[in-house]
Order: C-alpha cells, then structure tokens, then sequence
C-alpha cells in the first residue's frame, strides 16, 4: 500500500460494531492489528487518539465492482486516484473489473495491473480476472493458474452471450472455489438502446433498453450454475424480474449471490434528465423496477451494495443520452446514500447496512469479519448525524459523473484506517 505507515490510534468512546451490535467501547490499534477492545483505554506517547463520541466505528467497507481503468485508461481513473476515492467512502477493499488494455486474462496481463496496485494503492485492491480471452466471449482463461491471485472471474462490461462457453467456463471454475460474477445482458435485445425502456424515453424520442435484455440472461446464468455447482455471482441488477428470479433461484438452494447499486435504489427513469450523469449500464429502470429492488434488500435477496464506479473524462460524459459513455461514478457517496435512502426511510436498520455493504461481501470473498481482538484494522469511522451537499468538484475520483449530484446526504466518513494505515481522514478530525 502507498498510504502513510502503519500506526497506533486509539478511538475513543464511539459505538463499536462487536458481534452484529453496537457497544460503547475505545479501540485501540497497533502494527496493523486491533490490539484492545475495553469500556476505557488509557491514552499513551505515540498514540493518536481519535475522538469517537457520538460516532460509530464500524469495519471497513467492501465493495465487490469498481472500475480504476489501469492500466489502459489512466486518463479517466488510476490506481491512485481510485483507491483514494474509494478510502474517502469508507471503503478498505475493492474488486476491480477487467475491461483493461491489456485485459487481466493471463499472469503476464494480470501482474501489471498487480504491480500498479502494489505502488500506487492506499486500500487493499483485487483484480477480478476475465472469464474468456480478451473478454471476446469465446476461449476460456486458464482459472486455475489465475484463481489464486484474484477475486473471481467477470467479463463485465459484456455478457457472455454462449451459454455453452458459460456452462465450460463455470465447470472450469468449481475447482478453483472462486466465484464467476456476470454481467447479464441479451446482446441481441439491445437493438442500439442506452437508456431505460420506459414512459421517459419514449416520451423523450430516444431508443430503449428492454428489461428482458437482463432477466433472460440472469435466468441462463441462475439455470447453467443450478446445473454446474458455480457460485454465480450476479453483477448490478436493475429489474424487478432479475429480483425474483434470484429469490427463487435461493430458496432451492442455488449458490448464487447478487448486488445493486445506490444509485438504483435512489433513483428511476422518472429521475432522468438529458445529461450524460443519468446514462449507465444497466440503466435507471421504472418505479416498480426500483420498489422491487429496495424490497429484495430488505428481504435478503439482494446480498451486496456495490458501486459500479465508473468513471470517465468530462468530455465523455458531456454528449447527451445519446452519446456520453455508459457509467457513473458512486464510491465517495455510496454509504451515506445508503444510509440516507434505506436506513433513513425506514426500510433497514444501521446492522442490515453493515452487513451488505461490509460483512456480506466479505463473505463471499471469505475473509475475515467483525472488529475483533487480534484482527486485522480495517475500520471506518462514520458521523450519522452529519449532512453534506454532493459537489462534484469536490470528489476525489477523476471521474465527475454522478446523477446524485446536487443531493444532500447524511452519514460521513471521518476516517478510514486500512491494514492499520490511515487511508483517509476528515481534516476537521
């Protein structure tokens, strides 16, 4: 990691996340680890000491899906810049997707992406490698050699459209362990849409994205991995029918898992406006569409949070619906949008949040969860009660493009500290 060295803070009188509930407790951290969990800790010589009253201290963050374009694309994010997007948002570890130049399908491709991050990042990054070559949808990739060294294989970004190139490459992956995370999409139902096949667009004279373009897919996927034994992972979704279809696809025992972004739970096609900021992939979907997601992350269908950061130049998102390159941008406010819009609503509580956004997808990574003694310091401390206007000229990513833009929030990051290493802090901490 490139962040600061490895320190001693001790926080002091905030709200602890200890065994799925929050206890009043100091914290105090030494050589990367949580040396002491106690009702007080005495403050030492070289001990930063953090006040954490009226504060809650929860793990750090996880997000499964975020795109840093190196190498490749440095001109819209880095390593760098992303990680310390991803630090201000609370977040220890993110997965990166593999639309890179060169694609991450081989040890040779992949050590590059592996050398910048070791460099460049301030959190811990890991790769998602491709499932085919050059993410063609064709050759499968060697899983076992690259299994070790990422955290699953996606071709995001693209569908694999074969379901027998799909079925190979899940019955190649089973003896890895490793999870195949799939962008679901009906290539052939596109028919040139970019934005949400609804009252809005045609409304508005532009082409649609049918729903059936994600749902039939997300069926072949839930059915090929019924049949395989994979762990499906299944990336962003967007449709009421993707919803069901999971919840059914679980209660028969399927090893399948799935996210959404906030920006879906926040908004709809009623929300558009013709701005490059709205357009993304999947797109804003109906009313019914967003209801339907909000209540599979009350139900546990949905088990994940993740941003699908996506960040481009200025310039590529600056050409209208039509135009502007699919993605948005999302990791400096994904948790207090969360926390805005469905703890805040009254749909879920502060420990349902934790979990999808911090001990669910460390889950399915299988590392370790909780803040316990002897564990690694991976933590974020959050002010509830603190309210900000989203200003993207504020933002830390490259990348400005967000159609939360203007909202206000509540939920800060005030400090984040990865493997023991300050990766962010509030400068009014």
């Amino acid at each position: 990691m490139s962040c600061s060295k490895s320190v001693s803070v001790l926080v002091r009188g905030a709200k602890v996340w200890i065994d799925g509930a929050f206890l009043k407790r100091d914290v105090l951290v030494e050589d990367g680890r949580l040396v002491e969990i106690s009702d007080h800790i005495d403050p030492r010589e070289g001990v930063k000491v953090v006040a954490g009253e009226g504060k809650h201290l929860l793990p750090g963050l996880v997000d499964l899906h975020v795109h840093f374009r190196e190498p490749g694309f440095s001109y819209k994010e880095t390593i760098a810049s992303g990680s310390r997007a991803a630090a201000r948002g609370g977040f220890t570890t993110v997965c990166t997707m593999p639309n890179l130049n060169p694609a991450p399908d081989s040890l040779e491709n992949l050590q590059q992406q592996l050398d910048i991050i070791e460099r460049d990042s301030c959190i811990e990054v890991l790769p998602f490698a491709t499932i085919t070559r050059g993410r063609s949808g064709e050759e499968c990739v060697d899983f076992k050699a690259l299994a070790p060294r990422v955290a699953g294989f996606s071709d995001d970004g693209k569908g694999v459209q074969s379901a027998e190139v799909m079925e190979k490459a899940m019955n190649l992956v089973v003896p890895t362990g490793k999870m195949i995370a799939a962008h679901c999409e009906v290539e052939s139902l596109l028919n040139g849409g970019y934005i949400h096949d609804g009252v809005w667009c045609r409304e508005h004279g532009h082409r649609g994205i049918c729903s059936e373009s994600e749902w039939a897919e997300v069926k072949r996927d839930i059915e090929l991995a019924e049949r395989t034994g994979c762990r499906l992972h299944i990336c962003h979704i967007s449709t009421k029918e993707s919803v069901a279809l999971i919840r059914d696809a679980k209660s028969r025992g399927v090893k399948v898992s799935c996210e959404t972004a906030p920006h879906y739970l926040a908004l709809c096609d009623e929300d558009m406006q013709e701005d490059g900021r709205f357009k993304m992939n999947p797109p804003l979907r109906a009313r019914e569409d967003m209801e339907a997601l909000r209540e599979g992350v009350v139900d546990g269908t949905i088990d994940v949070i993740a941003t699908d950061h996506a960040p481009h130049s200025a310039e590529e998102k600056s050409r209208g619906l039509e135009k502007s390159a699919m993605g948005v941008v999302g990791i400096e406010t994904s948790f207090a949008t969360v926390y805005t819009l469905m703890v805040g609503g009254g749909y879920i509580t502060l420990e349902r949040l934790v979990d999808i956004m911090a001990e669910n997808p460390r889950r399915l990574l299988g590392r370790e969860r909780g803040i316990q003694v002897g564990g690694r310091a991976n933590l974020v401390l959050v002010d509830l009660r603190s309210e900000f206007n989203v200003f993207t000229r504020e933002l830390l990513s490259m990348g400005k493009a967000t159609p939360l833009a203007g909202m206000r929030l509540r939920g800060e990051v005030l400090l984040t500290i990865a493997d023991g290493r300050i990766a962010y802090e509030k400068k009014k901490l």
